[in-house]
């Protein structure tokens, strides 16, 4: 018996190996050439709109989509790329700019809103009887796309990637080109959106029998300790003849054991074909994936033909059961879990919306170190990789169509969103829009979101929907069909809602936005900041506290979303112009925390948290008295200052304690006690700036060229303590096999580039702290950053680059 297996695993080991070199996928990130257009005057736009492209199936004429055109002079890029990032910021008084974070990109800036691109590539001649695919993860926004002088097609999302067929077009005797003309005249959404090819940009090769992009659906059931594992293969013949061909699929640990497969099942594909098989394998004591142990399994998809592999795919899968209860709230696996959400938009400081992978894996560890267990993704398709981070770091995710519309073009989105995501662990649960006053009331977004409805529980039956509705207690329209009633704020008419409603359960999509301003204590409506403190909020929302004790104390919430997890570039809320970017994060653009994180923290988590806030320097409020939070999960909190108790006080649940202290240099500290433990926590008065400190998210990279890292600055005393009013310029230098792609510091009001010269990257610190990005090189090595700034000490750290 162990011969046999070992004679089948042989076999297995070989057939693979012939599959992986019978298929590729080939990033094609690297050495693009970009310039811009025109949107106004063709003559600086290539002549596009004066020239004839569409009059034939191949421009043979010299135009910049022709392979002959002479691009040697463009500008050298690898993508992902954000080209609105680097762009300056520009004062102005329309609605569009503001919520865009004032960058000139729009139809009013015709000359920075059109980017064409061109890339080079070959491919080898033993390849001519492939199929090829172009896969692009996410262009922003409205790309028409041409390969070797053919049009191959326009994606109008600015968030949905395609795929495109390129079999016909492709050169196997010289260099093929490829040419995308990315038109940002238009926006999507009301918040930064960037525009450039930001996400990833590959090409497939197959055999003619494949199996076609999202082509397979895992989906499983549980039954005690077992489950059962559907799984859906499409397989696709592109051959001009019928074929025979045969389809399994075996299932694998996360460190690729076979613990189960199916039969080889026989299927006769005819002319440009495709079919779908559906198999089902038997799991005993299957792992659960959950937010502690998000356990990932692997389901490989294989093609024969004519006794070879032709193609195979690997999908990670978790197995989890959802339960949605109107009275009883939301369980994972059985066990009753409170939904502590996060809305988040998709862009960091310094980089826009270009962000690499790693970044997204650093922001969920920030959200997860949080207390959030769950991303809405707000609001449109997230890159696939933001998804790959919370399927393996557990993070539940709503995943959201960008609007509540029917027509051909946005169910074509939403059907391949379904399909892209559907086998991602983490996500629990679509969304099928967001605030469409307009419809979401009456018939026509009734009537839409059955649609929708419809489509979902055709692509996905083991997922439900909600829609973020920005109302308060009223049924009609869209809120009569959704299965989970969504609240973007109106928290007031939740349990009025529920009472008239009792069997539809209910979630908080959006709730909170309380404004802040990291490290600020006052109202500043000539910078336009905000306090850093769970006081301030616009006309439709709410503070932190008002919504979280309505939804802690009542289990028919399923829990809710707080807007949001992370500043955003856009949206200046209370003010307009010098803000450039939200105030809305419980952290800011960098990530770094305000004083609002400690109050979920405290609530969110098991921590032993306690905090005091704000910072002890204030020299011109000597004698004076100065309010002190203090965010905790303790019993009970003294607070002394110099030594000298100021008195204990009881924590109210999902709340926190104040004290009126008369302000004097020193120490302010406090001592809790939790189920008996005491925890302490303290703030200074600090000495003046005296050195600058960098701390790396991981010293450690790939040679990739793609991997990343992340670099925290704090401006310290002598003492080694943060000074937290420190506004010094930190200067960088790297050296080594890298490069700075992007640098920032939380404060909404800053103009400074989030792009510089290359050998002049620089920042001021916001209050003590801003942050670097490094982007690794190719070649194994040793890095150094060195952050110098005037009159203080430098320092550098080192980072490897190994294979």
């Amino acid at each position: 018996m162990k011969n046999l297996q070992k004679q089948y695993l042989t076999a297995l080991f070989l057939a693979l190996s012939f599959a992986t070199s019978a298929q590729q996928k080939i990033s094609l990130d690297d050495d693009w050439r970009f310039h811009f257009g025109h949107a106004a005057n063709p003559d600086k736009d290539f002549d596009y709109g004066n020239k004839l492209l569409f009059h034939k199936s191949n421009v043979f004429e010299t135009t910049v989509v022709n392979r002959k055109f002479i691009d040697t002079t463009w500008r050298k890029i690898n993508v992902p790329h954000d080209w609105v990032v680097e762009l300056p910021f520009v004062k102005s008084t329309t609605h569009e700019m503001d919520t865009h974070g004032y960058k000139p990109v729009g139809s009013a800036y015709p000359e920075t809103s059109i980017g064409w691109y061109r890339k080079h590539f070959s491919i080898d001649k033993k390849d001519t009887d492939k199929r090829f695919e172009l896969q692009f993860d996410g262009i922003y926004r409205n790309a028409s796309i041409w390969i070797n002088g053919f049009y191959v097609g326009t994606n109008f999302s600015g968030y949905l990637g395609n795929t495109y067929d390129v079999t016909d077009f492709m050169n196997f005797e010289g260099d093929n080109v490829l040419v995308i003309r990315v038109d940002a005249t238009q926006a999507e959404g009301w918040f930064y959106e960037g525009a450039g090819i930001y996400r990833h940009v590959w090409l497939n090769i197959t055999d003619k029998v494949f199996i076609p992009e999202d082509g397979v659906f895992v989906h499983s059931e549980t039954k005690g300790k077992n489950a059962t594992i559907t799984v859906e293969t499409t397989i696709q013949n592109n051959h001009l003849k019928a074929t025979n061909a045969y389809v399994y699929n075996y299932i694998t640990d996360r460190n690729g054991k076979i613990l189960t497969k199916t039969s080889e099942q026989k299927i006769n594909l005819g002319i440009r074909k495709d079919i779908t098989v559906k198999q089902k394998l038997n799991l005993n004591n299957a792992r659960l994936w959950s937010l502690d142990d998000p356990y990932l399994y692997r389901v490989i998809s294989v093609i024969k033909s004519d006794n070879q592999i032709v193609h195979q795919t690997k999908t990670r899968f978790g197995i989890k059961n959802v339960r949605f209860d109107a009275k009883e709230g939301f369980f994972l696996n059985g066990k009753h879990l409170k939904i502590q959400g996060t809305n988040n938009h998709q862009d960091h400081a310094g980089i826009g919306s270009a962000l690499p992978d790693y970044l997204q894996y650093y922001r969920i560890k920030l959200l997860k170190e949080l207390g959030c267990n769950a991303y809405r993704a707000s609001h449109n398709a997230p890159t696939p990789e933001l998804l790959e981070a919370c399927d393996s770091l557990g993070m539940l995710v709503v995943d959201e169509q960008r609007l509540l519309n029917s027509s051909p073009e946005y169910i074509d989105q939403f059907k391949r969103l379904i399909k892209r995501d559907r086998n991602h662990a983490s996500v629990f649960l679509w969304s099928i829009g967001n605030e469409e006053q307009n419809i979401q009331g009456n018939d026509y977004g009734k009537k839409i979101a059955q649609t929708l409805l419809a489509i979902q529980k055709d692509l996905d039956p083991t997922r439900t929907s909600t829609y973020a509705a920005d109302m308060p207690n009223e049924f009609k329209g869209v809120n009569e069909v959704i299965p989970i009633r969504g609240f973007n704020y109106r928290e007031y008419a939740v349990a009025d809602y529920h009472r008239d409603h009792p069997n539809q359960p209910l979630l908080g999509t959006e709730m909170g936005s309380t404004v802040t301003t990291r490290g600020i204590y006052e109202k500043d409506e000539i910078r336009a900041y905000v306090p850093d403190q769970d006081i301030t909020h616009p006309w439709w929302a709410s503070k932190a506290e008002t919504w979280w004790k309505l939804a802690a104390e009542n289990n028919y919430w399923l829990g809710g979303f707080v807007w949001t997890g992370f500043d955003y570039r856009g949206e200046p809320t209370p003010y307009k112009w010098p803000n450039i970017s939200s105030h809305f994060g419980i952290m800011d653009v960098c990530g770094f925390p305000k004083n609002i994180y400690y109050y979920y923290q405290s609530w969110w988590t098991d921590k032993d948290v306690l905090h005091i806030s704000p910072h002890w320097n204030w020299p011109e409020k000597m004698g004076q008295p100065i309010e002190v939070w203090v965010n905790s999960n303790a019993d009970e909190v003294e607070l002394f200052l110099n030594g000298k108790s100021l008195g204990k006080k009881v924590m109210p649940r999902n709340s926190h304690l104040k004290w009126q202290v008369i302000y004097e240099p020193g120490t302010l500290e406090a001592i809790g006690y939790k189920k008996g433990k005491k925890i302490t926590s303290k703030v200074e008065t600090t000495g003046t700036p005296y050195k600058v400190m960098l701390t790396t998210a991981k010293n450690i990279l790939s040679t990739d060229g793609k991997d990343a890292t992340v670099c925290n600055v704090s401006i310290v005393d002598e003492k080694g303590r943060e000074v937290p009013i420190a506004d010094n310029r930190v200067q960088f230098s790297l050296s080594g096999n890298a490069k700075i792609i992007g640098v920032g510091n939380g404060d909404p009001s800053s103009h400074e580039p989030d792009n510089c010269p290359e050998g002049a990257w620089q920042r001021s610190a916001f209050n003590g702290k801003c942050q670097v990005i490094i982007l690794a090189g190719k070649t194994p090595g040793t890095v150094t950053l060195e952050a110098k700034s005037n009159g203080l000490q430098s320092v550098a750290v080192t980072l490897q680059l190994q294979p």
